[in-house]
């Protein structure tokens, strides 16, 4: 009998383990590994075939569709300021955005569960993280801001402003040092945000005000825009939600 599907929020990092439907094409604003535990599943990108694979590392903003194929998995996403996904970088150039069967086999499954419990990166990956210089500060601002923000979702123009840029010259440096444009993450934190929300009620109306979405239409469009998935056939079979 198969574990219960759970989802698991850090500060920088989140992990859902279990069941998923096949996702639509979609594109995350942070990298994702994604692990089959009790068998393959299936990626495609586009203009090329369906890949099946048991681990595969997929880099900020790369359209694809990841299909589990009835198998038990996990995603773990790391936000694209943290130092494990900017360690990846020269590893995602050098491979176009996509990275297969990145991930060691690990016999044990009471081990490999600790080691994505515990968010251990240096264990589950067969690759080495480069050094990385701090991200700007003008960036760490404007995210503490997205991170933080309860009276409404932060704009482009306050961000830049706040840096003493135009929103163009803020987006630019935005994407050149998360990987991302600034509204593509705003999204993504707000999603994540609208998560949360789930540790304290489970109503998905809840969530979507939690996250600063207008309504529960708009985070679900939101949500799909995101993973491909809508809300309520990830969030609602979830039987607990961990904030660590």
């Amino acid at each position: 009998m198969r574990a219960a599907n759970t989802l698991t929020l850090g500060t920088n990092r989140a992990l859902y383990v279990g069941d998923l439907p096949a996702t639509g094409w979609h594109r995350h604003a942070s990298p994702v590994l994604l692990m089959g535990l009790s068998g393959r599943f299936s990626v495609q990108l586009p203009s090329e075939r369906p890949q099946t694979c048991s681990s595969a590392l997929i880099d900020t903003g790369v359209e694809h569709v990841f299909d589990p194929c009835g198998e038990h998995v996990a995603l773990m996403y790391l936000e694209p300021d943290s130092l494990e996904a900017r360690g990846l970088r020269t590893h995602f150039q050098s491979q176009g955005g996509v990275i297969f069967e990145p991930a060691v086999r690990v016999a044990s499954r009471s081990r490999m569960d600790a080691h994505l419990r515990t968010f251990d990166m240096h264990s589950l990956l067969q690759l080495t993280c480069s050094q990385v210089a701090p991200i700007d500060e003008r960036v760490a601002r404007s995210l503490l801001a997205l991170r933080t923000q309860r009276e409404g979702p932060l704009g482009r123009d306050c961000a830049g402003a706040t840096a003493h840029l135009s929103a163009s010259r803020f987006n630019h440096l935005f994407r050149a040092e998360m990987g991302v444009s600034f509204r593509s993450y705003r999204v993504w934190s707000q999603v994540r945000s609208a998560m949360v929300g789930l540790t304290t009620n489970v109503n998905l109306t809840h969530a979507a005000l939690h996250g600063g979405f207008v309504d529960s239409s708009h985070f679900s469009r939101m949500f799909r825009q995101t993973f491909g998935m809508t809300p309520s056939s990830v969030l609602k079979p979830l039987k607990d939600v961990t904030l660590i």
